[in-house]
């Protein structure tokens, strides 16, 4: 782990995601850091070919640093269900993408949780739910240097989907204390329980505390 520390100024969040961009930019915005995405620079989104969350975290941030020379940050998060061997993992996005027969291209996030609670139901209505939210945050410099943060926080799932905040899966995910799903909680709850925030809390104790 780098020693490094992020200085003040601007700070690519390599998404292009809008709903993700809100959420890591309200985390940092008591640290200073002027947040920018990957998407109003119009950098393009690089494959994801790691095997591992951080390894697909690091991909995006480096891609990010490099074509802005600017540091970046990048997350990959994911959905794993113990039931299901730990799919979708570090395809959760991918169980999203709508294909060229379904309509506009895009993601469509009901189908994906579709798709999780089908596979669920075919293990019939005894198959266990407990599911875990990771989080793997990267900060990478244009000179290629890196560190990385991890979180996660356990829960179950639960059909149908309920609430209208949060985006992904966040409608069928229900964190272990609670009996709401994170699209059910006020986002500063969110924010102090959620995997992200657990990977923003050792992000911030690396970067900028002391």
């Amino acid at each position: 782990m780098t020693t490094r520390r992020l200085g003040a100024g601007k700070l690519v969040i390599a998404t292009h995601n809008a709903g993700k961009l809100k959420e890591i930019a309200a985390l940092l915005a008591p640290y200073g850091p002027e947040c920018i995405s990957a998407g109003a620079l119009g950098l393009p989104e690089p494959a994801e070919t790691g095997r591992s969350f951080a390894e697909n975290a690091i991909i995006k941030a480096r891609a990010a640093a490099e074509a802005s020379g600017l540091p970046a940050l990048a997350d990959d998060s994911g959905l794993a269900v113990a039931a299901l061997d730990g799919r979708p993992g570090v395809y959760t996005a991918d169980w999203a993408e709508r294909q060229w027969f379904e309509g506009a291209p895009g993601r469509d996030w009901f189908m994906a949780m579709g798709k999780v609670e089908g596979m669920l139901a075919a293990l019939g209505p005894d198959a266990p739910r407990g599911a875990a939210f990771h989080c793997t945050l990267a900060i990478a410099w244009p000179d290629g240097e890196h560190a990385l943060y991890d979180g996660r926080v356990e829960g179950a799932l639960v059909w149908p989907p309920r609430g209208d905040r949060g985006f992904g899966y966040d409608p069928v995910f229900v964190p272990t204390g609670s009996d709401q799903c994170f699209a059910e909680i006020e986002p500063e709850e969110k924010h102090r329980i959620s995997h992200r925030a657990a990977a923003f809390a050792l992000l911030v104790a690396g970067q900028f505390a002391g």
